[in-house]
Formats: C-alpha cells, sequence, structure tokens
C-alpha cells in the first residue's frame, strides 16, 4: 500500500463527501439500502476511535419524487421547493440509519457566505468542532433551499475540500457513482485507470472533458479534480472512489484514485482568499507591479495600479491582475472603489502629504493577498 493510502486510512479526522446519485434513484427517491451502507462503514471508522465529518448531497434529488417530478427542474424556485422538502427527509434517514450504530447525526446547512465571509467561516468551524467534542456525526450540506447561484451539481465537492481545510481534518474522500480517475472517458477503449496522482504532470495527459449546463465534467469528474487540487494544496491527501466501494474506502483506502501532497497547510486566511473568497472586483495593475508581488512578495502600493473595475469596499477581495488581464492573485483591499481614481499611480508619500497619514499604506498588503 502506498505511503498516501496508509496516510488517508489512518487519519484520525476525516471529511466524506458523497453524492446525489450514490443516495437517490432518479424518479423514486432516496436509496435506503445505501444509505444503510454508507451508515455502517461510517460507524465501523468510528468505531477505530476516528472522527467523521459528512458532506451530502441529495436534498433536492429526495425531494423530486414528492413534487412528482422525474428529472431536476431547471429553475431556481422549484430547485430550492424540492430542497426543502428533500432536506428533511435525508437528514431523517440518515439519523434512523445512524441510531441502528447507536450514533447521533447534527446537520450543518451552509451557503458561498459561510466560507467567503470570514466571521460566518470561524462560527462553522466552532459548531463543527463542538459537534464531534460531543461525539456527534456532523452532516454538511449546502442550504439549497435558499441559495442561488451556488446550486449546481458538483458543488460539494468543492465544499467538502473547504469543510475540510475548515475542519482540520487530516484526508478526503469524495464518493460517488465512478470508480476513480481515467485519463478519457471510462469505459472507452485505451483509457487507462490512475491509482495515483502526486503532482499535476500525472493530469497533464487526463482529458477531463468540458463542463455541461448542468455543471458536469466526464463523470463529474472535473469538479472532483478541483476539490482534489484545493484540499491537496491545503495538505489534506484526498480519496476518489466509488460509493459501492465504501467499505474499503473508509478502511484501507485500498480503491479508487489518490492525490497525494507535500505541500504544507496553509493559513485559513490564504485558503480563504484562494478558494472561497468572491472577488467584488478588479485592480489592475502593471508590470512593475506584478514583478513585486510575484517575485518579490512585495504589497500592492497605489503607484503600481493602472486601473480599477467593481464597487467593492475596504476589506473586500478583490482580484489583482496583469497587463494581459490574467489574475494573478486576490487581496484585501484597503480602501473603497471611489476612492481609488486619485490614488492610482501616485506615490503613498505624496498621498500622505496632500491627504494625510492615512492615505500613507497599501492597498492590498503582502499578508493579507495568496498568489493564484
Amino acid at each position: 500500500m502506498s505511503d498516501v493510502r496508509s496516510t488517508i486510512a489512518g487519519a484520525s479526522r476525516i471529511v466524506v463527501k458523497i453524492g446525489s446519485s450514490s443516495l437517490t434513484r432518479a424518479g423514486v427517491g432516496l436509496k435506503l439500502d445505501q444509505i444503510a451502507a454508507f451508515a455502517s462503514a461510517v460507524a465501523e471508522r468510528r468505531s477505530r476511535g476516528h472522527q467523521v465529518i459528512i458532506v451530502s448531497s441529495g436534498a433536492i434529488a429526495a425531494g423530486l419524487p414528492v413534487l412528482g417530478l422525474s428529472r431536476r427542474p431547471s429553475d431556481l424556485a422549484t430547485q430550492q421547493a424540492s430542497a426543502s422538502i428533500g432536506q428533511g427527509m435525508l437528514l431523517a434517514t440518515y439519523s434512523q440509519a445512524f441510531a441502528q450504530h447507536d450514533l447521533t447525526v447534527g446537520q450543518l446547512l451552509l451557503t458561498a457566505d459561510d466560507v467567503i465571509r470570514r466571521s460566518h467561516y470561524r462560527n462553522a468551524q466552532r459548531t463543527v468542532f463542538r459537534l464531534l467534542e460531543l461525539g456527534v456525526v456532523p452532516i454538511v450540506n449546502e442550504n439549497d433551499t435558499v441559495a442561488t447561484n451556488e446550486i449546481r451539481v458538483g458543488d460539494n465537492d468543492r465544499l467538502a475540500a473547504l469543510v475540510a481545510h475548515l475542519s482540520h481534518a487530516q484526508a478526503l474522500i469524495l464518493l460517488s457513482d465512478v470508480d476513480g480517475l481515467y485519463d478519457g472517458p471510462p469505459g472507452k477503449p485505451g483509457s487507462r485507470f490512475v491509482h495515483e496522482v502526486t503532482d499535476a504532470q500525472d493530469l497533464s495527459d487526463v482529458n477531463l472533458g468540458g463542463v455541461g449546463p448542468a455543471g458536469l465534467g466526464l463523470g463529474g469528474m472535473a469538479t472532483k479534480v478541483e476539490a482534489a487540487r484545493i484540499a491537496t494544496g491545503a495538505g489534506i491527501p484526498t480519496l476518489v472512489a466509488s460509493s459501492e466501494h465504501v467499505r474499503s474506502a473508509l478502511g484501507a483506502a485500498d480503491t479508487g484514485t489518490v492525490f497525494s501532497t507535500d505541500a504544507r497547510r496553509p493559513g485559513t486566511r490564504q485558503l480563504w482568499l484562494a478558494h472561497a473568497a468572491s472577488s467584488a472586483g478588479r485592480l489592475n495593475l502593471d508590470a512593475g507591479a506584478v514583478r513585486a508581488i510575484t517575485e518579490r512578495g512585495a504589497s500592492l502600493l497605489p503607484a503600481g495600479i493602472t486601473s480599477v473595475d467593481g464597487a467593492f469596499l475596504a476589506g473586500d477581495p478583490v482580484d489583482l491582475a496583469d497587463e494581459h488581464g490574467r489574475v494573478v492573485a486576490r487581496g484585501l483591499v484597503n480602501f473603497d472603489a471611489v476612492e481609488m481614481p486619485a490614488l492610482l499611480g501616485r506615490s503613498t508619500k505624496d498621498l500622505a502629504r496632500e491627504l494625510g497619514s492615512a492615505y500613507e499604506r497599501e492597498i492590498v498588503h503582502r499578508d493579507d493577498m495568496v498568489l493564484l
């Protein structure tokens, strides 16, 4: 067994994401036998003294049969209505399944704000930690009843990676109806199964396909690879496997594809800026400013900014782009957008003399910036 598989198998705290296709059946609703098998595998992992956090899809799909719908609706209002019905059904089923193993579950519904806004992020983190301390199995899902543009299939893969970092997990396991990563369409002659991804080079010959209107890539694999990239970039090894092999995935981790990492876990703010923050605007930089922040690790000063886009406020995340429009970094801006035109291209000393000492500071401090 590889070192990364041993690490995942021995991790004392793991996040396990399970997809809608593993929990629900079109036109029928929840797969009770599959949920029971999943609960049993989680309980077995818990019996080894490990903590498990579940990120679960399935709320919208669970509610569809009750509404007489055989397919996922395209309009947002019906998706939200279906989620409002399915969420209770899903939690009730989980509660019953885990009760068979004397385990209690607790639901944590998140929206984008809960991983975008730092105060919300800390609140979510405290809730997860307390549930774990109390011996409860946290079940995390997007709050699809009020979510807007984050409702799309595959978002829970990304959410799971962020929850893994938020919860200080040592491993991430992504379960779906796909048994792992292939370098081409699964089932197509010549497609090769990829057992382990050690770095970006291992993905150079992998064709993940495009992302369609429903947000699905090739077998949903594009979102899983992106989630693995987020997690491994935070020092969290990741396993992608089929839910049919859940016992092996949560046991010896001897199934599916593993993504290894040598990275050190970054600070919460850096991961938040890189992967969870929604940009409120853009600062366009000249070549000198780009070199200063990317090569020398400098803060961004007003002299290096050529133009500003957006209606942001001080403290908002903004993208920093080079002369070709390529985003090279993201950071927390120290001034409102309406103040910026008077500052561009000028030195902080000149600004301080004219406008006061409050303007003798960086537009984005290097401690509040992450390179992309």
